[in-house]
């Protein structure tokens, strides 16, 4: 069992419940929402209408003031906030969710406000509400981001979780925890376990502490201070004991969640529809055609072209840096593996002495290699270059592979380009990474690069291969940034 395991099953002082936390946090939200509108709405007015009280009127000479519209504008845009729950407890942490419920909510007010004033003719200015409304939801998105930031922190600190009591077999309790200290983000800090065997005591390999058997679950519960079952094996408890565990938890303050055998799914993947009283879960199958590609692509061209423009300064700096600062070429060409296995070469800036590829087998061989065990990489290298180290810290040396991906070979976004003496000891599921096409960044790169193990690597890469969305990549771009500055990883 690994670290982050132990870390999520420590028992932890957490004051508040769910529902009492929840409520806290969704009225501080509330708060911010409506400062963020009412400087918005009211700073829009003041700076397109001026400070006067300016007046629209309709063809019966009906005359509204611009204050009283802006104030139904703000209880309307908070109400709807409200209506699609864009700060329920569901939403808050973690994924796209409670982005795109403010943004859908938002643009919907939009849409009430201009069937208004069309119905009873009211000749909004239209500066007024083109404005308003975009920078509204910006900076209603902006504070909800900067929230995140701070729940998040709490949630890594233990507080603001739901507290988790897992149910099921030994080997399901232990994966589901497992997963759920990857993301402690998310919100789920496990206290405890009732496991089928009915042990009593720390699992094996875990801090995790078992309560007994499922006859012992409210024991359970009330002795670990829990407040959410999690069912982590449907096979271990029949359909009859599920629906009566639901009906003994008390309502609104304690819960129950369902963990099915899927893992590494993403959310837009997964449709829940009800039959009969029976959730079924429908998981689409990726799909590697179509718009979705044809957009990638388009979103690949114009983007790497753009960025060839604008760094084309830092392209002729950093070529002059290598060429004056040790012997050899100053690019690097390395065949790679790329989509459905095909072999490319890729472009780098050359942040090694020559021949270092040939002394591969001798570094190898020193048992100084870190990183995991298929991908060699080592922290001091000693064929890097010394302005070859500043170019890996801050992956300067891979900025020639937007010409890659101008060209097709790659993508902005995707897996990493492997070598081929690397994909000669893959197993057989880790070459669906060969499905889409290799990507200068990605999950690999953002999580940890050479830091992480090598299951790590591959679940990251497949999670990309499986679940990949043209928003799943601007977000990965986005978080590229904090990567190269973080550094971690980078050798």
């Amino acid at each position: 069992m690994n670290r982050q395991t132990d870390r999520a099953a420590e028992p932890r002082t957490i004051e508040a419940s769910t529902t009492d936390w929840s409520r806290a946090y969704s009225r501080r939200v509330l708060f911010t929402d409506f400062l963020v509108l009412f400087w918005v709405v009211f700073g829009v007015q003041i700076a397109w209408l001026g400070i006067d009280s300016n007046l629209a009127a309709n063809e019966n000479d009906l005359r509204l003031s611009y204050t009283g519209i802006s104030v139904v504008v703000i209880l309307l845009w908070l109400a709807a906030l409200a209506v699609y729950e864009t700060r329920g407890a569901r939403v808050l942490g973690v994924g796209s969710v409670e982005y795109r419920l403010v943004a859908d909510s938002s643009i919907r007010v939009f849409g009430i406000l201009a069937i208004a004033a069309f119905l009873f003719h009211i000749d909004l200015a239209r500066g007024y509400v083109l404005i308003a409304f975009p920078v509204g939801i910006a900076f209603l998105l902006l504070s909800r981001w900067m929230w995140r930031q701070w729940l998040v922190a709490q949630r890594q600190a233990g507080r603001y979780s739901a507290k988790v009591l897992l149910v099921g077999s030994i080997p399901s309790v232990l994966h589901i925890a497992r997963e759920l200290a990857r993301t402690p983000e998310a919100g789920y800090r496990v206290l405890g376990a009732a496991v089928s065997s009915g042990h009593v005591g720390e699992l094996p390999g875990s801090s995790i502490r078992s309560y007994g058997g499922f006859d012992d679950l409210h024991a359970a519960l009330a002795e670990s201070g829990a407040d959410t079952v999690v069912i982590t094996s449907a096979d271990d408890l029949p359909p009859e004991r599920v629906r009566e565990l639901s009906w003994t938890l008390e309502p609104g303050k304690q819960h129950l969640v369902v963990a099915p055998s899927l893992t590494d799914i993403g959310g837009p993947r997964i449709h829940t529809r009800p039959v009969q009283g029976l959730p079924l879960i429908h998981v689409e199958t990726p799909t590697y055609e179509g718009r979705k590609l044809y957009t990638k692509r388009a979103f690949d061209i114009v983007a790497s072209s753009l960025l060839i423009v604008l760094l084309s300064p830092v392209f002729l700096v950093l070529a002059i840096v290598v060429k004056l600062s040790s012997p050899g070429p100053v690019l690097f060409l390395q065949e790679r593996v790329g989509l459905n296995g095909k072999q490319f070469r890729m472009i780098k800036f050359r942040s090694m002495v020559v021949g270092a590829e040939e002394r591969v087998q001798e570094l190898s061989a020193l048992d100084r290699a870190e990183g995991n065990a298929v991908l060699f990489k080592m922290k001091s290298d000693p064929r890097v270059t010394r302005v070859g180290g500043f170019m890996r810290r801050f992956s300067l040396d891979e900025l020639t592979q937007l010409f890659n991906v101008l060209a097709g070979s790659m993508s902005l976004v995707g897996p990493r380009p492997p070598l081929q003496r690397e994909v000669e000891r893959y197993d057989l599921h880790v070459h669906r990474r060969f499905l889409v096409k290799p990507g200068i960044t990605g999950l690999w790169q953002v999580s940890g690069r050479s830091d992480l193990s090598w299951e790590d690597s591959v679940r990251l890469d497949l999670y990309y291969v499986e679940n990949w969305s043209i928003v799943g990549d601007v977000v990965l771009l986005w978080r590229t940034v904090r990567a190269v500055t973080t550094k971690d990883g980078a050798y």
